[in-house]
């Protein structure tokens, strides 16, 4: 008699190698169910943006294809996850059910009804962390700093050794859920940037590791060179572990691989902070900023996220995410500070756009970030701190590279004006092709002025 099957759901694990509930169902011996659910009704307003859900598609095409090497079909069903899995366990005779955790807010409720339903009725049902280093629930506390968080996480054991990589039914083609975009095709830029998939996310450690992870901590702010790991998104949709990236990191590198470890770090922060607070992607942490005076400026708005605003460094970065789905983590920075600091727009505004236009858009990351940029989070930065994005960009684009690259009818500019070409006389202009107010815009928002209302805003909050 042929033993009944065991499911795999996949969610945001779409790797063989170190996957926990891949490995345990293996391991039970049980013909394999691979099942993955385009579940956006729990997700409600934090659905994938358009594009993670180009990212989406190329990933569970690469699992699709590294699967049926072992021959095993993936299944896909789109709608609520409860229903999909009581259809196939319907379906199939399916006996067991394994899983990786998620830890936003809407998967820990989804997730404890259905592992409680289906116990009750006699199936195995296991889960298991594959997506952080340390385990949310081995932490005593709740913790709003980083630093002490970081100390009782390197306290405890060291993240485990990554495991090694362990019929057809009706289902859902990939085709069909329209994850890609139709017309205009603006998903073009990211072809040309971005390798998906598990082989592509252990390709990339290997080389960031093999070159550039000795000196993240100096090269890291750079967003002229190619200083960072660029694994944010293989983390995200779980091509790799973060226990695969500790252990190759610690291994290529030792020591000098604590700066960019202190990431994985913050990354790990980020979700211990959405699991303790599950309104943190729409209140801030920090409640005196409810009644924070944030202005209304649907042109500013606009213009930022066009990468129209004058100021050559933000608008570098807002044209890198729309080109490639990424922005560097300095430059990111620096064009968040500008829309909630320079134009007093409500960070939830920009989170939302980052949401939809991230291919590593992340739920914890991105509330995160917004808050602290903000000044309302968790280890937030004082909000004092206004980014000049003059000196920023003079600082960490000295020659103007990034700039150049990405808004390229600066490029005839000497580096004395391409963070400031309002400043360049008018010679200097004419010989670079620039003219301001109509191939590149003036300033929307002069900076002194910006930073005083600011400061003002800001402290009339915190009283």
């Amino acid at each position: 008699m042929r033993p009944s099957p065991a499911i795999v759901w996949f969610r945001r694990d779409l790797r063989l190698f170190d996957n926990p509930a891949l490995g345990a169902a293996a391991a039970s011996g049980a013909p394999l169910i691979a099942l993955y659910v385009l579940d956006e009704p729990a997700m409600a307003a934090w659905r994938p943006g358009a594009a993670s859900r180009w990212r989406l598609h190329h990933s569970l095409a690469s699992l699709a294809r590294d699967l049926a090497a072992l021959g095993v079909c993936l299944v896909l069903r789109r709608g609520a996850a409860d229903l999909a899995l009581e259809g196939l366990i319907e379906q199939t005779g399916a006996t067991a059910l394994y899983w990786n955790r998620l830890y936003e807010p809407w998967a820990v409720r989804r997730d404890g009804e259905i592992k409680a339903r289906l116990r009750a009725r006699g199936l195995r049902v296991e889960s298991f962390n594959a997506s952080l280093l340390f385990e949310l629930a081995t932490l005593a506390k709740a913790y709003r700093v980083f630093t002490p968080f970081w100390r009782a996480c390197l306290a405890s054991p060291e993240p485990a050794t990554p495991l090694p990589a362990r019929e057809r039914l009706a289902r859902d083609r990939l085709e069909d859920w329209r994850l890609l975009p139709t017309r205009p095709d603006w998903a073009a830029g990211f072809r040309e940037v971005w390798r998906v998939g598990e082989s592509a996310a252990r390709e990339r450690l290997q080389e960031f590791a093999g070159a550039s992870a000795a000196d993240y901590g100096a090269a890291r702010d750079a967003p002229g060179q190619e200083g960072v790991s660029r694994l944010s998104a293989h983390l995200h949709f779980g091509e790799i572990s973060p226990r695969q990236v500790w252990h190759e990191i610690a291994a290529q590198v030792g020591e000098r691989g604590a700066p960019f470890l202190r990431q994985l770090g913050w990354r790990e922060f980020c979700h211990h902070l959405l699991f303790a607070n599950p309104d943190l992607p729409e209140r801030p942490l920090d409640r005196r900023f409810q009644r924070f005076p944030w202005r209304r400026d649907d042109e500013g708005f606009c213009a930022w996220k066009k990468g129209g605003t004058g100021y050559p460094f933000v608008d570098a970065a807002m044209r890198q995410l729309w080109r490639t789905g990424y922005i560097h983590n300095r430059a990111r920075m620096v064009a968040a500070s500008f829309l909630v600091k320079h134009l007093l727009l409500p960070w939830q505004e920009g989170e939302a756009w980052f949401w939809d236009t991230l291919i590593d858009a992340d739920l914890a990351n991105n509330a995160c970030g917004w808050q602290w940029v903000a000044g309302c989070g968790a280890d937030a930065a004082p909000y004092f701190r206004v980014f000049n994005p003059v000196s920023q960009g003079e600082k960490f684009d000295p020659e103007g590279a990034y700039v150049r690259r990405y808004v390229p009818e600066l490029a005839g500019l000497d580096k004395k004006f391409i963070h400031r070409p309002w400043e360049a006389p008018r010679e200097i202009l004419r010989a670079a092709g620039v003219i301001l107010g109509e191939t590149y815009p003036r300033p929307i928002v002069e900076h002194a002025f910006a930073r005083k209302r600011a400061l003002e805003a800001y402290a009339a909050c915190r009283d």
